[in-house]
Protein backbone atom coordinates (compact mmCIF):
# COMPACT_ATOMS: atom_id res chain seq x y z
CA UNK A 1 0.00 0.00 0.00
CA UNK A 2 1.61 3.56 -0.66
CA UNK A 3 1.84 5.52 1.67
CA UNK A 4 -0.03 8.63 2.03
CA UNK A 5 1.63 12.25 2.24
CA UNK A 6 -0.04 14.20 5.10
CA UNK A 7 -0.97 17.90 4.24
CA UNK A 8 -1.51 20.31 7.83
CA UNK A 9 -3.43 23.33 7.94
CA UNK A 10 -5.62 23.03 4.55
CA UNK A 11 -9.04 22.62 4.96
CA UNK A 12 -10.82 19.75 3.35
CA UNK A 13 -7.58 18.10 1.99
CA UNK A 14 -7.42 14.63 3.75
CA UNK A 15 -4.12 13.53 2.36
CA UNK A 16 -2.14 13.03 -1.47
CA UNK A 17 -1.60 9.68 -2.67
CA UNK A 18 1.62 9.00 -4.94
CA UNK A 19 0.33 7.04 -8.33
CA UNK A 20 3.13 5.85 -9.86
CA UNK A 21 6.36 7.56 -9.52
CA UNK A 22 5.00 10.86 -11.94
CA UNK A 23 1.37 11.57 -10.55
CA UNK A 24 -0.37 11.91 -7.80
CA UNK A 25 -4.20 11.92 -6.19
CA UNK A 26 -5.37 14.68 -4.03
CA UNK A 27 -7.87 13.31 -1.42
CA UNK A 28 -10.44 15.98 -0.49
CA UNK A 29 -13.67 16.27 1.23
CA UNK A 30 -16.16 17.96 -0.88
CA UNK A 31 -17.09 17.99 -4.58
CA UNK A 32 -17.22 21.80 -4.77
CA UNK A 33 -13.35 21.50 -3.29
CA UNK A 34 -11.96 19.33 -5.68
CA UNK A 35 -12.96 21.58 -8.38
CA UNK A 36 -11.94 24.48 -6.67
CA UNK A 37 -8.13 22.95 -6.32
CA UNK A 38 -8.23 21.50 -9.64
CA UNK A 39 -8.67 25.05 -11.58
CA UNK A 40 -6.45 26.61 -8.61
CA UNK A 41 -3.33 24.04 -9.74
CA UNK A 42 -3.64 24.33 -13.32
CA UNK A 43 -3.04 27.82 -12.91
CA UNK A 44 0.80 27.01 -11.01
CA UNK A 45 1.30 23.37 -13.30
CA UNK A 46 2.10 23.66 -16.58
CA UNK A 47 2.24 20.43 -18.59
CA UNK A 48 0.24 18.57 -16.70
CA UNK A 49 -3.03 16.71 -17.00
CA UNK A 50 -5.27 17.51 -14.04
CA UNK A 51 -8.35 15.86 -13.44
CA UNK A 52 -11.01 16.65 -10.62
CA UNK A 53 -13.67 14.24 -9.47
CA UNK A 54 -16.04 14.13 -6.81
CA UNK A 55 -13.45 13.65 -3.76
CA UNK A 56 -10.54 13.88 -5.51
CA UNK A 57 -8.10 15.47 -7.84
CA UNK A 58 -5.66 13.80 -10.00
CA UNK A 59 -2.80 15.55 -11.01
CA UNK A 60 -0.83 13.66 -13.79
CA UNK A 61 2.89 14.24 -14.51
CA UNK A 62 3.83 15.49 -10.99
CA UNK A 63 5.36 14.12 -8.37
CA UNK A 64 3.26 13.59 -5.25
CA UNK A 65 5.95 15.23 -3.16
CA UNK A 66 5.76 18.76 -5.23
CA UNK A 67 1.93 18.32 -5.52
CA UNK A 68 2.06 18.40 -1.65
CA UNK A 69 4.07 21.27 -1.60
CA UNK A 70 1.67 23.24 -3.47
CA UNK A 71 -1.14 21.86 -2.11
CA UNK A 72 0.23 23.18 1.42
CA UNK A 73 0.31 26.47 -0.24
CA UNK A 74 -3.86 26.62 -1.41
CA UNK A 75 -6.51 28.77 1.44
CA UNK A 76 -8.96 25.08 0.80
CA UNK A 77 -11.49 27.62 -0.45
CA UNK A 78 -14.53 26.19 -2.70
CA UNK A 79 -14.92 29.18 -4.28
CA UNK A 80 -13.87 29.09 -8.41
CA UNK A 81 -13.52 31.64 -10.95
CA UNK A 82 -16.22 32.18 -13.25
CA UNK A 83 -15.51 29.95 -16.12
CA UNK A 84 -17.25 30.16 -19.39
CA UNK A 85 -21.67 30.41 -19.97
CA UNK A 86 -23.17 27.94 -21.95
CA UNK A 87 -26.85 27.91 -22.54
CA UNK A 88 -28.71 25.02 -23.23
CA UNK A 89 -32.18 24.58 -24.29
CA UNK A 90 -34.08 22.07 -23.17
CA UNK A 91 -37.49 20.84 -23.64
CA UNK A 92 -38.72 19.64 -20.70
CA UNK A 93 -40.82 16.72 -21.46
CA UNK A 94 -39.22 14.25 -19.90
CA UNK A 95 -40.87 10.72 -19.08
CA UNK A 96 -39.64 10.93 -15.42
CA UNK A 97 -40.37 14.99 -15.46
CA UNK A 98 -44.34 14.46 -14.04
CA UNK A 99 -43.50 11.78 -11.26
CA UNK A 100 -40.46 13.55 -10.17
CA UNK A 101 -42.41 16.64 -9.46
CA UNK A 102 -45.06 14.82 -7.12
CA UNK A 103 -42.26 13.26 -5.41
CA UNK A 104 -40.75 16.50 -4.31
CA UNK A 105 -44.04 18.05 -3.72
CA UNK A 106 -44.03 20.32 -6.70
CA UNK A 107 -46.14 21.46 -9.55
CA UNK A 108 -44.40 20.49 -12.65
CA UNK A 109 -43.78 24.27 -14.20
CA UNK A 110 -42.50 24.89 -10.37
CA UNK A 111 -39.84 21.89 -11.20
CA UNK A 112 -38.91 23.48 -14.26
CA UNK A 113 -39.04 27.25 -13.05
CA UNK A 114 -36.92 26.15 -10.24
CA UNK A 115 -34.31 24.39 -12.78
CA UNK A 116 -33.96 26.33 -15.24
CA UNK A 117 -33.60 29.41 -12.33
CA UNK A 118 -30.39 28.15 -11.50
CA UNK A 119 -27.02 28.86 -13.21
CA UNK A 120 -25.06 25.29 -12.62
CA UNK A 121 -21.06 24.69 -12.78
CA UNK A 122 -19.54 21.57 -14.02
CA UNK A 123 -17.92 20.28 -11.16
CA UNK A 124 -16.35 17.18 -13.11
CA UNK A 125 -16.54 14.65 -15.88
CA UNK A 126 -16.94 11.32 -16.16
CA UNK A 127 -19.06 8.11 -16.83
CA UNK A 128 -19.25 8.61 -20.50
CA UNK A 129 -16.74 11.22 -23.19
CA UNK A 130 -18.43 14.45 -22.76
CA UNK A 131 -20.84 13.84 -19.60
CA UNK A 132 -20.30 16.59 -17.12
CA UNK A 133 -22.09 16.16 -13.43
CA UNK A 134 -23.33 19.70 -12.86
CA UNK A 135 -23.39 21.12 -9.20
CA UNK A 136 -26.62 23.17 -8.46
CA UNK A 137 -29.30 21.33 -8.51
CA UNK A 138 -31.61 22.42 -5.00
CA UNK A 139 -32.78 18.46 -5.02
CA UNK A 140 -31.67 15.43 -3.87
CA UNK A 141 -33.00 12.82 -6.27
CA UNK A 142 -33.18 9.19 -6.58
CA UNK A 143 -31.85 7.07 -8.90
CA UNK A 144 -34.42 4.88 -11.03
CA UNK A 145 -35.30 1.43 -9.12
CA UNK A 146 -34.49 -0.68 -12.64
CA UNK A 147 -31.83 1.58 -15.25
CA UNK A 148 -32.93 2.12 -18.54
CA UNK A 149 -31.16 0.33 -21.25
CA UNK A 150 -30.94 2.83 -23.80
CA UNK A 151 -30.84 6.71 -23.14
CA UNK A 152 -31.11 8.97 -26.27
CA UNK A 153 -28.58 11.36 -26.70
CA UNK A 154 -29.16 15.05 -25.56
CA UNK A 155 -31.55 13.71 -22.25
CA UNK A 156 -31.70 15.85 -19.38
CA UNK A 157 -31.28 14.28 -16.09
CA UNK A 158 -31.24 14.42 -12.43
CA UNK A 159 -29.62 12.12 -10.01
CA UNK A 160 -28.61 12.45 -6.51
CA UNK A 161 -27.17 16.78 -6.48
CA UNK A 162 -26.65 16.61 -10.07
CA UNK A 163 -27.87 17.59 -13.36
CA UNK A 164 -26.50 15.60 -16.09
CA UNK A 165 -26.88 15.38 -20.05
CA UNK A 166 -26.24 12.39 -21.88
CA UNK A 167 -23.60 13.13 -24.94
CA UNK A 168 -24.47 9.88 -26.53
CA UNK A 169 -26.78 6.82 -26.79
CA UNK A 170 -26.16 4.70 -22.99
CA UNK A 171 -27.71 2.63 -20.49
CA UNK A 172 -29.00 5.55 -17.46
CA UNK A 173 -30.59 5.12 -14.32
CA UNK A 174 -30.97 9.13 -13.75
CA UNK A 175 -34.51 10.88 -13.81
CA UNK A 176 -34.85 12.43 -17.03
CA UNK A 177 -36.57 15.69 -16.79
CA UNK A 178 -36.06 16.91 -20.93
CA UNK A 179 -34.22 16.79 -23.83
CA UNK A 180 -31.64 19.40 -26.18
CA UNK A 181 -30.25 19.02 -29.51
CA UNK A 182 -26.82 20.66 -28.03
CA UNK A 183 -23.53 18.75 -29.23
CA UNK A 184 -22.05 17.63 -26.21
CA UNK A 185 -19.55 15.50 -27.62
CA UNK A 186 -17.76 16.17 -30.84
CA UNK A 187 -14.05 13.92 -31.12
CA UNK A 188 -13.33 16.05 -34.20
CA UNK A 189 -13.59 19.32 -32.86
CA UNK A 190 -10.49 21.33 -31.20
CA UNK A 191 -12.04 21.15 -27.83
CA UNK A 192 -14.32 17.57 -28.20
CA UNK A 193 -16.37 18.04 -24.92
CA UNK A 194 -18.79 21.29 -24.48
CA UNK A 195 -18.75 20.99 -20.68
CA UNK A 196 -15.17 21.30 -19.09
CA UNK A 197 -15.20 21.23 -15.37
CA UNK A 198 -15.52 25.16 -14.49
CA UNK A 199 -17.70 25.72 -17.30
CA UNK A 200 -21.30 27.58 -16.04
CA UNK A 201 -24.11 26.31 -17.35
CA UNK A 202 -27.71 27.85 -17.96
CA UNK A 203 -30.80 25.57 -19.13
CA UNK A 204 -33.11 27.65 -21.08
CA UNK A 205 -37.15 26.15 -21.32
CA UNK A 206 -37.90 26.07 -25.03
CA UNK A 207 -41.35 24.74 -26.35
CA UNK A 208 -39.11 23.18 -29.49
CA UNK A 209 -35.26 23.19 -30.96
CA UNK A 210 -34.45 26.22 -32.41
CA UNK A 211 -35.44 29.12 -29.34
CA UNK A 212 -39.31 28.86 -30.11
CA UNK A 213 -40.52 29.38 -26.07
Amino acid sequence: MTAVLSVTGVTGVTGVRPVGSAAALVEVDDPSRALALSLWLRARVVAVDIVPAARTVLVDGCPASMVAALVEEWSGSTEVPDGPLVEVPVVYDGPDLAPLAELLGLAVDELVAAHAAVEHVVAFCGFAPGFGYLQGSPWEVPRLASPRPRVEPGSVGLAGAWTGVYPTASPGGWQLIGRTDVVLWDPSAPRPALFEPGTRVRFVEVASWGGGS
